[in-house]
């Protein structure tokens, strides 16, 4: 008897910012954004005030781990995170949700939104970053007729 499993997914990412970036305010600041733009929410159990900020990623095995540091996670601008959608309107919808964030407060950073044409996919994308170290980088990939997430090159 022959059992299936199922490949290994990513479930979170730590990354370390300054006690100040996570006192109340600072994290007020974090959820309204990443909920506003990504639909993440707190797991207020398991925040702590200047210490610890969990965002829940749409599952509660899919999150963000925020902690404080002395020695913070410093990033140049190609660190990234990368999220997938499934279809250009689910892209272009967050892409909206970035923008009109940022024209409330300047301290969002958006990457317009791009098309590159790599033949079988058409990659599209744009970057966003909000009080963290590193950017996250919105894709959805237009396949091909006869190209898949799972085609061989």
């Amino acid at each position: 008897m022959s059992t299936q499993r199922s490949l290994p997914r990513f479930n979170h990412v730590a990354l370390t910012v300054t006690a100040d970036e996570l006192d109340a305010s600072a994290r007020a600041d974090l959820v309204d954004f990443y909920g506003s733009v990504f639909g993440w929410t707190e797991m207020p159990t398991m925040s702590k005030d200047r210490e610890l900020l969990v965002l829940r990623a749409w599952s509660n095995e899919q999150f963000v781990y925020i902690h404080a540091s002395d020695a913070p996670m410093r990033c140049g601008t190609s660190e990234h995170l990368g999220l997938s959608v499934s279809t250009p309107a689910e892209l272009d919808e967050m892409y909206a949700r970035a923008k009109a964030f940022r024209d409330r407060d300047e301290r969002v950073e958006v990457v317009d939104r791009q098309i590159e044409d790599f033949t079988a996919v058409k990659l599209h994308n744009f970057y966003v970053r909000y009080r963290l170290p590193f950017m996250i980088e919105v894709q959805c990939f237009e396949w091909a007729e006869g190209f898949s997430a799972e085609s061989l090159p």
